[in-house]
């Protein structure tokens, strides 16, 4: 057991006194949780603190760990030059984590340095633990491993925990973690970002959540809640909770504030063993594959021509021919379709044709799955590798009309085509995140390459959507 330890900790810098300037008293509270978990962090001893920030270099696809032996910051950007921050990296932790995310084809390591100056997400929490060795009068001999957090799903980071984890056990490294991470921005109507209904609904989740240390269920958020929350840290718990896997741990609930209009949450997990029944991504594996054969169960013929017609290329390389036994409404009616492929929540495709171009509907669902798979300018092809993790969604457009106004529109019943001389773009109805009839042709707007204050000529439709609901 190398990964000793653990805790939760939020990064407003006005929690600093030379940053907030007396305002960081609304927020003692948290700073004297701060405070009790940074001397927690001590008495846990370690060689190494692996950091997780949202403010660190961050891509889409790929998980950034800082290379280098040294790096420094300051407070400058927040009005305070005079707090700084030095920390020197575990060069040989680093050097082994990203050989052994190269085998095992996790997409971390140290390429696309942006940033090396330490952001505000790792210095927060160096500040307040290298206060709590001065505290206890002993000089700080920990490196530092400091990583960002990425575009890729949920179980992509709880596999970089594991990394993490697995890195420090070749190494017998003693190792803590520091989740860094603000909950929820959309708390109070006063708030710097308003508020959400979904915001105070995440924070209650989520504090449920890590102070039960019940990790499991931060899979089970999904993606377009956490982003209308407006959450900073979910990702950083999640690498967090990888990093425990297969761990007992004692949890203490510390504190939650929200009188900023921002979450701030603090836990501390101290490791005491290992439990094999805390192995919570296999368990949230075992339990999608049970889902997924329910959801196989519940397909209708669309959607099973739609997989079927994506199968059949990643793995021949040619386009399905028309399967026997399909209904008559696949075979005797022209219409646009759309084809949309999703993987672990999240968008992995989506083509479609807003009128009829093939001999039959079926024909017109075959050509759009096969483009939306591996032509959709958006994504990479997809992969063998990824069929089974897929899900399908068919809808089926009936005829437009041209409408007058935005008025008679709906996003939740009306799909929207926007026309500008040539440029053409088309939003589908009823899309997660997508609420108002502003979001709906903003977007619609950006997909033709239109700009946001061009007038265009508005069409709407309707669509009968082949899903399955779980």
């Amino acid at each position: 057991m190398s990964v000793v330890g653990a805790i939760m900790v939020p990064h407003p810098p006005m929690i600093l006194p030379g940053v907030g300037k007396g305002s960081e008293k609304t927020i003692q509270p948290t700073i004297d949780s701060y405070r009790k978990a940074a001397r927690a962090v001590v008495s846990m001893n370690p060689d190494t603190i692996v950091i997780s920030s949202p403010h660190t270099v961050m891509y889409a696809d790929y998980f950034h760990v800082s290379p280098g032996s040294h790096a420094s910051g300051s407070f400058s950007e927040f009005g305070a030059p005079e707090i700084q921050v030095d920390a020197d990296y575990d060069e040989e932790f680093v050097s082994l984590f990203s050989e052994k995310a190269f085998e095992t084809g996790i997409p971390a390591g140290t390429s696309g340095e942006r940033k090396p100056r330490l952001d505000h997400g790792t210095m927060i929490p160096l500040v307040f633990i290298n206060e709590a060795y001065e505290e206890a009068g002993i000089t700080p001999d920990y490196k530092l491993v400091r990583i960002g957090i990425s575009g890729l799903p949920y179980r992509e980071h709880y596999r970089v925990g594991q990394l993490i984890r697995d890195t420090a056990e070749e190494l017998h490294r003693k190792v803590v973690y520091v989740a860094s991470g603000d909950l929820s921005h959309k708390l109070k109507e006063d708030g710097p970002y308003g508020l959400s209904k979904e915001g105070p609904e995440y924070d209650s989740r989520i504090m449920n959540v890590m102070g039960s240390g019940d990790f499991i269920e931060l899979m089970r958020f999904s993606e377009s809640f956490c982003d209308k929350a407006a959450e900073c840290g979910h990702r950083s718990f999640i690498m967090m909770a990888g990093a425990l896997d297969k761990t007992a741990v004692e949890t203490e609930k510390l504190t939650h504030e929200d009188v900023t209009g921002v979450g701030y949450g603090v836990c501390i997990y101290r490791a005491v063993g290992a439990d094999e029944n805390r192995a919570f991504l296999q368990k949230f594996d075992i339990e999608k594959e049970e889902e997924r054969k329910v959801a196989l169960e519940k397909e209708d013929a669309y959607i099973r021509l739609a997989r079927a017609s994506v199968e059949h290329f990643v793995k021949t390389g040619t386009v399905l021919k028309l399967p026997d036994g399909l209904p008559e409404e696949l075979l005797n009616r022209r219409a646009g379709a759309f084809v949309s492929l999703h993987k672990d929540g999240q968008l992995r495709g989506c083509i479609g044709t807003t009128g009829p171009t093939e001999e039959s509907l079926a024909q017109e669902i075959i050509r759009n799955a096969v483009s939306a798979s591996n032509y959709d300018p958006r994504f990479n092809p997809v992969q063998k590798s990824e069929l089974e993790a897929l899900e399908y969604n068919v809808d089926v457009l009936n005829p437009t009309e041209p409408i007058s106004s935005e008025a008679e529109l709906d996003p939740k019943v009306y799909g929207v085509i926007v026309t500008n001389g040539r440029r053409r773009g088309l939003l589908l109805p009823d899309l997660e995140g997508v609420d108002t009839v502003e979001e709906q042709i903003a977007i619609a707007k950006r997909k033709a390459g239109i700009d946001e204050d061009e007038e265009v000529e508005l069409e709407r439709f309707t669509v009968t959507r082949h899903t399955v609901e779980m």
